[in-house]
């Protein structure tokens, strides 16, 4: 994080405010997104789950979650490299295993439902990779992730203040 002397100097744009505080004002509902999120991590492999998660916030534009699983993926010692490349994989595929990929592509499939279902060739790269009950979890987190993404995005949840498992459940 920058200093407050720093941001003088460089005059950033202003932080937004968030619009509302949805773990407050439904509780409940943030207490099942928990529960599912932690749920639907067993069994997946803890980076393939950060490259998906990171990849989903990507697409769905959610800068509060990109902030928190980029800090989170680094904390737990994933490259700075494979972080970056991850924006542009296609072109990277060098950097990510075929397991890594499949998941990826996966993610990419679920996340982009304008682009119609989930091509077979995809699922089918998935499933080559990942066992049925991995593959279930699998599709169980970046459902996940997508709902975290629309709750910060919908609510404008703010970047920038995330400390490296600080929601560990």
């Amino acid at each position: 994080m920058t200093t407050h002397t720093e941001n003088e100097t460089k005059r950033y744009a202003p932080e937004h405010s968030p619009r509302l505080d949805l773990a407050k004002l439904a509780p409940e509902v943030y207490k099942a997104m928990v529960r599912l999120d932690a749920a639907a991590r067993h069994g997946v492999d803890p980076t393939v789950l950060e490259l998906v998660k990171i990849r989903a916030s990507q697409l769905n534009h959610c800068a509060f979650c990109l902030d928190m699983h980029t800090k989170d993926a680094l904390a737990a010692g994933e490259s700075v490299e494979r972080v970056i490349q991850l924006s542009a994989w296609e072109e990277s595929r060098h950097f990510y295993t075929a397991k890594e990929i499949a998941a990826i592509e996966l993610t990419e499939a679920i996340t982009v439902l304008t682009d119609g279902f989930v091509p077979d060739e995809v699922y089918g790269k998935a499933a080559e990779q990942f066992d049925e009950t991995e593959l279930a979890h699998l599709i169980a987190a970046i459902t996940a992730i997508n709902a975290w993404n629309r709750f910060g995005v919908s609510t404008r949840m703010v970047p920038g203040h995330y400390t490296p498992g600080q929601y560990a459940h």
